[in-house]
């Protein structure tokens, strides 16, 4: 697979929370940072986003917002309109004057992602991707658009199921989207695969973890010497080649530890290290525990969410 299939396959997001959000006349709120990729799809109307401090950023019908690791933000009717703080909630949320018809009309939520790989994944990715309605239109990008608000105010059956799965293609349209479209992309993997040189050496990172890397040999597929490719690296992708490709394979180790089907010997030959041995010191130096421990840490945490859900 692909760089970016690797890192939507790790991360196995699923629309967590799809609710309708509408506003009228002046309002705004401001909710908290919180580690799980957050998106608005604008239906009708305009709202203004702040994420920091950041200038507000205008997101208008047709646009879709998506925040990977979703800081804190406000979301109001204009600029400079005062603020309550709010929380994230399951259902429809009504902003502003409670009576009368919506003057903004958007449907917002999150996607729920697997945790033990989210720290390092999301690292890789921008702080926000906005995609203005203009520049999705007549593109697959605005299809899906189109399809999801079409759905929104239908009332089919199997209407939750249709709109979970659209907005899980629409995360990985809209990751594919900056890749393509987006000229100021900060570093990060999306940058990293729009850059020719830079895309060459990820696709053959994730080809081939078993192969003993070097920045030598990974400067020779960029075409690059091997001062300037390291250079060039860590500016687009934002850390250094090695460490991208210790990183990695520390992401693949950590998803074949829960799976709990391979052995230590079997893992660390399939991600490039010489013995079980060898990937043990790598994988305690880097997280602080042992693959054994970490395993069964994580059972034990799965097994008490599972206990607490009964």
């Amino acid at each position: 697979m692909d760089p970016l299939s690797d890192i939507v396959t790790l991360l196995r997001p699923r629309a967590a929370i799809a609710k309708p959000i509408s506003g009228r006349g002046q309002w705004g709120v401001r909710y908290r940072s919180y580690d799980a990729p957050g998106f608005t799809i604008v239906l009708t109307g305009e709202a203004w986003v702040t994420l920091g401090d950041r200038k507000p950023l205008r997101i208008g019908e047709g646009d879709f917002l998506l925040l990977p690791t979703t800081p804190a933000f406000s979301l109001c009717s204009e600029p400079g309109a005062a603020c309550i703080a709010a929380e994230p909630l399951r259902e429809a949320v009504r902003h502003g004057e409670q009576e009368g018809e919506p003057d903004f009309e958007a449907l917002g939520g999150s996607f729920s992602i697997e945790s033990v790989n989210a720290p390092l994944l999301l690292a890789l990715l921008p702080d926000a991707i906005h995609i203005p309605a203009s520049a999705g239109r007549g593109t697959r990008f605005g299809r899906v658009i189109e399809l999801l608000s079409e759905e929104c105010v239908a009332d089919y059956p199997g209407k939750e199921l249709i709109i979970q799965r659209l907005l899980e293609t629409l995360l990985v349209e809209a990751l594919r989207w900056d890749i393509v479209g987006n000229n100021a992309a900060s570093a990060g993997l999306l940058n990293g695969l729009r850059d020719a040189a830079m895309a060459r050496v990820l696709r053959a990172i994730h080809e081939d973890l078993r192969a003993r890397w070097t920045v030598a040999g990974l400067a020779g597929i960029a075409g690059m010497s091997r001062s300037g490719f390291a250079a060039r690296f860590n500016e687009v992708v934002g850390c250094a080649p090695i460490e991208y490709l210790a990183r990695w394979r520390i992401a693949i180790a950590k998803q074949a530890l829960l799976s709990g089907t391979k052995s230590l010997d079997r893992i660390a030959d399939e991600i490039g290290y010489e013995s079980a041995s060898a990937f043990s010191t790598a994988f305690s130096k880097r997280l602080g525990c042992s693959p054994g421990r970490f395993a069964r840490r994580q059972a034990a945490d799965v097994a008490s969410g599972m206990s607490a859900m009964s």
